[in-house]
């Protein structure tokens, strides 16, 4: 979406869920209404390396996507951008013939001053009152932009559930330590896993 934002004189086709299969028809929208971009998220959900998958239905799938960026002629202004959380199994034909993907981009986990600054984009609207913020930044350290999104939600809801009727009630340290033993103990892997944290402990 932040691409999409930086975008505004192309057409951008988002292109999830069930319509994984409608490839041959968003690339013929993508030419009609060239300058265009086509996204493409979680490509590894039809493009995993064929040597390794059991989810031989997916692989045509792929073939259509192959032969939608291969087709495209040359002056057309259609942009591809494929997205995955899981570059190790991809498809090795997906960057086999030169042109085919021109530049990959690691986006990595947030540093320690991204982190600082997720924690104020994120507590915007709340009351926040860490006291020791540092280490809340510390403790967060291998997690996620959405991980930190959760986790202020979780701790604004824990400060209004012990301030019943308070309008805005104040977030605190306790609040955030709470919010945290919920999603990273409580939780169990399966919610550290899809809020993405790297070697978290609990």
């Amino acid at each position: 979406m932040f691409l999409a934002s930086q975008m505004p004189d192309r057409t951008v086709l988002m292109v999830t869920g069930r319509a994984v299969g409608l490839i041959e028809q968003v690339a013929v929208m993508a030419r009609q209404l060239a300058p265009s971009t086509v996204v493409f998220e979680d490509v590894d959900l039809i493009a995993e390396d064929r040597r390794t998958t059991q989810n031989a239905s997916a692989t045509p799938v792929m073939f259509e996507l192959l032969n939608a960026m291969d087709g495209l002629a040359e002056d057309a202004d259609v942009l591809f951008v494929l997205t995955t959380n899981r570059p190790e199994v991809l498809e090795p034909a997906l960057a086999a013939r030169p042109g085919r993907v021109d530049q990959a981009i690691e986006i990595p986990l947030p540093d320690e001053d991204c982190r600082d600054r997720l924690i104020a984009r994120y507590g915007e609207g709340m009351r926040l009152a860490l006291t020791d913020r540092a280490a809340v930044i510390a403790r967060t350290e291998g997690t996620s932009a959405a991980f930190i999104k959760e986790l202020l939600r979780r701790a604004a809801l824990i400060a209004a559930d012990a301030s019943p009727g308070a309008k805005s009630p104040e977030v605190d340290d306790g609040h955030v330590r709470d919010a945290m033993q919920e999603m990273l103990v409580d939780g169990g892997s399966m919610t550290r896993t899809l809020l993405g944290v790297a070697g978290v402990g609990a």
